[in-house]
């Protein structure tokens, strides 16, 4: 089930970013929800699809009780902060930051003079007061957890949602079987039941086998 395409989205922007906001929850932004956004899904509650600006930043600013996920699809991000002051990341690679009950600020930025291409997914902790960490992964080709699972292991951090990343290769297949929110990042790709997926869908889907028609990345949320 198709639910928007990114191009349905208004382009906004602050400081060094533009950005289209895909999910906007009501429990996050409550009667500032713009009505065309999706609803997030499970304890997924933000997706934007943003570029900076050459040598573009966010600011410093500082977060409580969230989860944010920063995926790079095209150039680089210099990351500032609280935690892990000094990471450089590269295309392809993926940060997750966990505010806690501690908190954290940081200031994520373009150290380029061409625009970069980023994902920011948000997420809300299932337990409050929690302590602020890090994590970073460089996925490779298929399907790469970042986030979500039991408590008792340390891979990703804990939550009954999980969020993924598929990596595929012109002309391979994966099969979604169990319910899940996706967002093609780049790419495009068909299932049995639709013909064309387009770069920037937003989708339910389910029992479902994605062929890929050029190579792409895919978010996966499951709950």
């Amino acid at each position: 089930m198709k639910i928007l395409n990114r191009s349905e989205t208004e382009r906004t922007g602050f400081a060094g970013i533009r950005e289209n906001r895909i999910v906007t929850d009501t429990r996050l932004f409550g009667s500032r929800k713009k009505p065309e956004a999706s609803e997030g899904y499970g304890q997924f509650i933000y997706l934007a699809d943003a570029n900076y600006e050459p040598f573009g930043e966010s600011g410093m600013h500082p977060h409580e009780e969230v989860d944010i996920i920063t995926v790079i699809l095209k150039g680089r991000v210099a990351h500032e902060g609280s935690l892990e002051h000094g990471k450089n990341l590269e295309e392809g690679e993926v940060q997750v930051q966990r505010a806690g009950g501690e908190g954290f600020s940081h200031n994520e930025k373009n150290p380029d003079q061409e625009k970069n291409r980023i994902l920011q997914v948000w997420a809300i902790p299932e337990k409050m007061g929690l302590p602020s960490g890090y994590k970073s992964y460089k996925p490779g080709k298929g399907l790469t957890k970042l986030y979500g699972g039991s408590e008792n292991q340390t891979e990703t951090f804990s939550s009954s949602t999980s969020i993924e990343i598929l990596n595929l290769s012109a002309n391979e297949s994966f099969l979604i079987k169990e319910e899940a929110m996706t967002y093609l990042a780049e790419g495009m790709a068909s299932t049995q039941d639709m013909e064309n997926l387009a770069e920037g869908d937003l989708n339910i889907l389910k029992n479902t086998t994605l062929t890929a028609k050029s190579d792409l990345k895919m978010i996966i949320i499951k709950k």
